[in-house]
Formats: C-alpha cells, structure tokens, sequence
C-alpha cells in the first residue's frame, strides 16, 4: 500500500494545481496522474510504467490488461513496461528475471515540470543499489522522461557510472490499444532482417509490404530505425510510432493459445499489439564509463 507520508511529500514537491498530483492508484501503487491540457495519462513509480495515456479529444492509445497484477516485485501487464539491462530471458543466467530488473523496482521523482503546448513532462529515475550489484555488477543511473501532451514522449536515458564500460539492452515494450489485432497492418519494416522468438530464433527477412499478423508473432527486428505506421481499421485511425536512439523494433502478440496460459491477459489478446522501440540482441548498447545513452519514441494517433 501506498504511504501517506511520501504521498504528501511528492504532491508538496512536484503537484501542479489542476493538472498534475500524486496518488494511490490501483494496488496502492502510487502514480502520477496528469490531467493537462492536451492529454490525460498515468505513470507509475512502480517500474516507471506508464499505464495510460489518451489525447484530448481521442480515445486511449495504450493496452492495460484488465487482469493486471499492481503488486511489489510483479510486473504490469500493458501499458509501457521498462526493459532494462537485458531483453527477454538473460543468457547464462536461468535464475535472472525476464527483461531485466527495471520494470519490477520502485524509482524515485526526479521532477515534474511543465512542457510546451499545455503538456506536462515527468522524469522518474533509478540507480544501481545492494539489490541490484548482485544480479548485474555496474553503477548506473537510468532516466525516463515522460512527457504527456498532443503526442506521447518517452525518453529513457542510461548512464554508466562505472569506471569501465558495460552492454546492455532496453525497450520500451509499448502495447498500443487495437480494437482487432488480425485486421491490423504495420508499415515501416518491409524487407526488414528479423529474430523469430516463434521458430527457434531463426533468422528471417520480412517480405515487401505492410506486416499482417495471422497467429503467434514475436520478432526482433534488426538495424531498424524507420517509424512504424499502425493501421487499424476497426477504430478508425494510424497509430504513429517513431524514434531516435533505437536499432531494434520489437513486435509481439502471444496469440489464443499463450495468451490462454498467460494469468494476467487471458482473451484479451485481440486488443493489444505490442511495437516496441528497443536495443537488442546484435543492437546491444556498448557503453563506456561516464558516458550516457539516449532512446527516445514518439507515439501518436491521427484518423485513418
């Protein structure tokens, strides 16, 4: 549950009278819920997830699985989940969580401030710790800038405080909101080189057109840095994904029979489609001591 006494701490330090305050959002979990101008959203200090996000005038951009688990040390199923400092299982160490630590940790507030054109911009922050020295032995700090306005901004900074350099990998795992995940299309990745998570990690090349998913899909993308355009012609619009600082486009969708296995989503499955904007695999980030590195992805919706 949450405190009482952080509540009142973070709401004297960053609330913005009518637009932005702390609270206890489900779980207990505290959030911060942001009600500006150009968009409406929630950002968690629970894996600095953000679990909501609408634009004034629009519906929802984000998946939030109505199954969720809000609770201490278990990840949120929707929304954008932080991955950090390994994607999906860490080689060589079985007992590691899947994709890392971040999003499963508390951050702290660094600050709130106001942004341009009536939006509000958020940066949680995280730093390496006795919990976190054991599994993954670097002193870091990570930053994700969140800003919510006509367009989602999401910014998530690594600085390596290390006196020698380390590799690492990150996403942003973005379930964005669809109304029929098999009559969706993705443009941006046509003869794209990809990692297929489904057939034994074999390497593909994606054919000329748009990306049309029939069944279970999970596909690393490689050397990618193109936007991806989503067509949903169930609710009427393109949903615009792009980014700077990312050589991995990530795109999941467990399907029936996982999602079926799967506690926390179930049949609602058909509603989400996952377009992340990541640094994996042979896209790894070499980092070298006091050095920092910037991943930045712009979600947007216009009318189809």
């Amino acid at each position: 549950m949450s405190d009482p006494k952080l509540l009142d701490s973070l709401n004297e330090r960053f609330a913005i009278a009518g637009v932005l305050k702390f609270e206890a959002g489900s779980g207990g979990l505290i959030r911060a819920a942001v009600e500006g101008r150009s968009a409406e959203g929630h950002v968690y200090l629970h894996g600095a997830h953000v679990t909501h996000y609408r634009p004034a005038g629009q519906r929802p951009l984000l998946f939030l699985s109505e199954r969720s688990r809000f609770t201490t040390g278990k990840a949120i199923r929707g929304g954008v989940p932080v991955i950090f400092p390994w994607f999906g299982a860490r080689a060589g160490h079985p007992e590691a969580p899947d994709h890392g630590f971040a999003r499963t940790r508390e951050w702290t507030v660094e600050s709130v401030e106001p942004a341009r054109e009536g939006s509000v911009a958020v940066t949680l922050a995280l730093e390496a710790d006795d919990a976190t020295r054991p599994t993954w032995p670097h002193e870091f700090t990570v930053r994700h800038r969140v800003v919510f306005g006509e367009r989602l901004e999401m910014t998530l900074e690594v600085e390596n405080r290390s006196g020698h350099a380390f590799d690492f990998e990150e996403a942003l795992h973005t379930y964005l909101l669809v109304g029929d995940v098999g009559q969706v299309s993705i443009a941006g990745l046509a003869g794209g080189v990809y990692i297929d998570k489904t057939d034994d990690m074999r390497r593909k090349t994606l054919a000329a057109g748009p990306l049309r998913l029939n069944g279970t899909t999970d596909r690393v993308f490689l050397g990618t840095r193109a936007p991806c355009t989503v067509t949903d012609p169930v609710l009427a619009r393109r949903i615009v994904v792009e980014k700077t600082g990312s050589m991995t486009t990530v795109v999941w969708n467990p399907w029936h029979e996982k999602a079926s296995t799967m506690a926390d989503l179930g049949e609602q499955w058909r509603s989400m489609l996952c377009v992340e904007a990541a640094n994996a695999a042979d896209n790894a980030v070499h980092l070298a001591g006091g050095e920092r590195h910037a991943m930045r992805v712009v979600i947007g919706a216009e009318a189809a």
